[in-house]
């Protein structure tokens, strides 16, 4: 009897926790291979059979698409404000950036699509293979240091697929060209021609493309910016805000105390899980 009476007690506190799997896989003819990514499925997913909206979260340089799962708590943090209230119910992908090149980004030379990738392989594939609903509104993408710069520049490519974009602590450089180059070679690009390299710059400088872009289109998505006051990558992050004043782009953006680190992320994520969420919901 006290057996079945633990049981009891135990199976409420089991249904309210989402599950992960960090082992996943998806093969890919853009990359020539498998690609590992983890995914997050909230409390009431097997009990329901209903679709839910999606977040992508972007992993940093040097982490994959376990750090996340890892390191950034995801499970607990989600679970925490779903049950609270805070955040709807959600799926949540997170993709590796870092198997063979590292990085969001199309190489320079095009012998690396991993935004390609992405959008015509990855979404396509998780957004089948769970319940998602697909349209805009219901589509969110987030990331921190790399993944923020990677987060930039999906939301501003694709402004059609996401509600919202949360790029945390985001690698926003201020490069020229020719600073650019110097990246890309020290990267392993070391063959391109000068207008590869201007399309280039042109097409993955975040700063650039709000700069020169249409600020409907761009204000169409739901910006939360996040950036602690020690980052190292407080510059650019900076003035980006000051570029989305200046062009009449509504966004969030938000200096805490505190730098580059883990600490700091899992601070942002229930935050951020907020943020998206306000676009999930009905008003």
């Amino acid at each position: 009897m006290l057996k079945y009476l633990l049981l009891l007690f135990a199976f409420p506190l089991a249904a309210q926790s989402g599950y992960v799997n960090d082992n996943l896989s998806v093969t890919s003819r853009i990359l020539g291979g498998e690609r590992h990514y983890a995914v997050y499925l909230p409390p009431d997913y097997e009990a329901s059979a209903r679709s839910y909206p999606v977040l992508y979260l972007l992993h940093g340089g040097g982490d994959d698409h376990s750090g996340w799962v890892q390191f950034g708590e995801v499970a607990r943090i989600a679970d925490e404000a779903i049950r609270s209230g805070k955040a709807t119910p959600m799926v949540i992908i997170m993709p590796d950036a870092n198997t063979g090149h590292r990085g969001y980004f199309n190489r320079v030379g095009g012998n690396f699509r991993y935004e390609d990738f992405f959008f015509e392989e990855l979404m396509p594939e998780v957004e089948t293979r769970y319940r998602i609903r697909r349209e805009k509104r219901y589509r969110a993408v987030a990331g921190l240091s790399m993944g923020g710069g990677g987060t930039f520049i999906y939301a501003l490519h694709r402004p059609d697929l996401f509600s919202s974009a949360c790029p945390l602590s985001a690698s926003i450089r201020l490069l020229d060209r020719e600073e650019m180059a110097a990246r890309l070679r020290q990267a392993g690009d070391t063959v391109f021609t000068d207008q590869q390299l201007a399309d280039y710059h042109e097409k993955y400088s975040a700063l650039e493309l709000v700069r020169n872009g249409d600020p409907e289109q761009i204000g169409s998505v739901r910006w939360y910016i996040d950036c602690g006051d020690d980052d190292f990558l407080y510059e650019g992050n900076s003035l980006m805000h000051i570029l989305m004043r200046e062009r009449e782009i509504a966004h969030e953006y938000r200096v805490r105390d505190g730098g580059h680190t883990w600490t700091y992320w899992r601070e942002s994520l229930p935050e951020v899980l907020d943020f998206v969420s306000q676009a999930f919901h009905q008003h």
